[in-house]
């Protein structure tokens, strides 16, 4: 019977991630006994593993490795599942030599088509020479992988294989480490180039600065592995802390949410991460009668992140499960992205969410985050602000402080920098950046400048040197001069009966007519055949569009499963608009109105894959 791994090494000197490499982290983090634990779907633990045991399987994988014959440097693919496979062989690689690229799992069943162009698009752009899975996911690599020359197997296939006589090879600390494809990789990916300096620096950045780890800590996981959520913030930085880490499957997690809590109850866990979505599907089940089953007063760090943060989903989750000791002060809301390893921005541990509200009026006109009560028409600078209580305002979640080393800009279109409060391109700089996208230089040099600053994409403002998040920058709705956050008219759309969260995807497409603006349209899965119960969401979604944002809008209802998301559960509004433009979607039912003609199939489908 399976031992969860310790919480506490007895003898093992604690030490904060203060290694060069990843292959010294873990030879320091083998002198004790804390390591990683495998639980079922009911949350019964399966596997563990403490780190000295971690070290001695990866070596001698390593061992097998470099006896195959694979080149220094080579990359080697692994489906990232939450198993320990994993964890052995993404080490095997550090000790060989060789650069790990963690695949995605497919977590719709149905898609076999998408998933297959998905991998072979990874593993053609990484170059990989080997790619390993367990046995149920080799269907879907050997069709990805055929007619390219890598070697394909299971973990048994690999162990099979003599040992090498000779010496382990591990890169030192100016060398590459691993390519982390980010989550809004589809049919173009994009492998972010991570150096052991680079993420030896984040996840020491994270555990002394943003999580100010102790000793004594236990994080739990159900994050997917191939996110740099998951593998940055609950497989690398952990071993680097030798913190033990009990992992919950993300399918797992999806089917029975509550088991999250009732891992971290069982197991005294106390740092555990998840985005907005988390924490609201366990507010939505409720305590359904686990209260005696629940203790969460150990859980010192909820932190937040991989989406926009929504105050009023935390909210929820404090007060329900703040019954069985869970403390709204542990929510730490925080920014990052794959193209930094993973952390950037962090508030103070035991802070709470700090909300900004602002003004939409006053940002829809200037682009400018004025607080709601400072909205008086000589601070605004606006003469139609005649009204104050006329405003409406809109809260946003503040992600903290750049991590030390770490620099935030807040730029314009001509790359000018902004003041506080002012919205415009979140630009980062610092230790944890990535050396760029493997092998696409034209795609490094968009993304960076020559003196080492990141877009990141974003948009954003500061307050006081904190930063504060708005949303994606190709995802902004510009309508006759007004800017409009599309998750706001999303976010609406959930008070609609027959509508879930995640159900509505809305942004604007040109029209034909130069005379006419962009044209806004809300796509929003429905699960009703019936002609009139459809009519009728299209009524009330178009009237609840225009309550939330003024906004006459096209609306198209599509059936479920229509939506794209990224691998991190994110939604992905350009691939959506790209399947309207291409005329794929299944449409049901749509609001009256011309459709947009200036995207044919052809070049839709070329967006799509440009802007995924």
């Amino acid at each position: 019977m399976a031992v969860a791994t310790a919480t506490v090494n007895s003898t093992l000197p604690f030490r904060v991630a203060d290694f060069e490499t990843l292959t010294e982290g873990l030879d320091y983090a083998a002198g004790g006994e804390t390591g990683i634990s495998f639980y079922s779907p009911r949350g019964e633990l399966e596997t563990a593993l403490t780190y000295a045991e971690l070290r001695e399987q990866a070596m001698s994988m390593a061992l097998k490795l470099v006896a195959a014959g694979y080149p220094r440097g080579m990359r080697f693919a692994i489906v990232a599942e939450t198993h320990p496979y994993f964890h052995i062989f993404f080490f095997a690689c550090q000790y060989a030599g060789l650069i790990p690229v963690p695949l995605p799992l497919n977590m719709n069943m149905g898609a076999h088509d998408a998933y297959v162009a998905r991998l072979r698009g990874m593993i053609r752009e990484s170059g990989c020479g080997a790619v390993v899975a367990r046995e149920e996911m080799l269907v879907f690599l050997r069709e990805a992988a055929s007619g390219l020359d890598i070697d394909v197997g299971t973990p048994e296939d690999f162990a099979a294989g003599p040992e090498s006589q000779g010496d382990l090879r591990p890169f030192d600390g100016e060398g590459p480490c691993y390519i982390q494809y980010s989550s809004g990789s589809t049919s173009a990916p994009r492998g972010v180039f991570i150096t052991q300096k680079a993420i030896t620096s984040n996840a020491r950045g994270i555990s002394r600065h943003g999580l100010k780890v102790e000793q004594g800590d236990r994080s739990t996981s159900w994050l997917p592995l191939y996110h740099d959520m998951g593998l940055v913030g609950f497989c690398i930085a952990p071993i680097m802390s030798q913190v033990t880490v009990d992992y919950l499957a993300t399918a797992s997690f999806a089917r029975r949410p509550l088991v999250w809590l009732k891992l971290m109850s069982k197991t005294g866990g106390t740092i555990s991460f998840g985005p907005t979505f988390g924490y609201d599907l366990c507010a939505r089940r409720g305590l359904n009668g686990s209260a005696s089953e629940l203790d969460l007063s150990n859980w010192r760090i909820a932190g937040v992140g991989g989406e926009m943060v929504r105050a009023e989903a935390l909210e929820s989750f404090a007060t329900t499960f703040g019954e069985v000791g869970f403390s709204k002060t542990a929510f730490l809301p925080s920014y990052g992205l794959a193209e930094a390893c993973l952390g950037v921005c962090f508030p103070e541990v035991g802070s709470g969410v700090e909300v900004d509200r602002i003004d939409k009026r006053i940002f829809a006109a200037t682009g400018r985050a004025v607080p709601l009560q400072d909205n008086d028409e000589d601070k605004a600078g606006l003469a139609f602000m005649k009204d104050p209580s006329s405003a409406q305002g809109r809260d946003f979640v503040v992600c903290g402080r750049p991590l030390p080393g770490h620099k935030i800009e807040i730029r314009d279109d001509h790359e000018n920098p902004l003041g506080e409060r002012s919205v415009g391109r979140v630009m980062v700089k610092g230790p944890s950046v990535m050396a760029g996208y493997f092998e696409k230089p034209s795609l490094t040099a968009a993304a960076m400048t020559v003196d080492g600053w990141l877009d990141t994409g974003d948009l954003g403002y500061l307050i006081d040197g904190k930063l504060v998040i708005t949303g994606r920058r190709k995802d902004l709705i510009i309508h006759n001069g007004r800017n409009i956050w599309p998750q706001d008219i999303e976010w609406a759309l959930e008070g609609v009966d027959q509508i879930r969260s995640g159900d509505a995807a809305c942004f604007a497409v040109e029209t034909d007519d130069d005379d006419c603006d962009n044209e806004v349209v809300a796509v929003v899965q429905c699960r009703s055949s019936d002609r009139d119960v459809q009519d009728e969401l299209v009524r009330e979604i178009g009237a609840t569009v225009y309550r939330a944002s003024g906004l006459n809008c096209r609306v198209v209802l599509v059936p479920t499963r229509s939506l794209t998301f990224t691998s991190s559960g994110k939604l992905s509004r350009a691939a959506v608009k790209a399947d309207y433009l291409a005329g794929v979607l299944n449409v049901l039912n749509e609001s009256s109105g011309a459709l947009p003609a200036t995207q044919s199939v052809a070049s839709a489908r070329t967006l799509r894959a440009s802007e995924s």
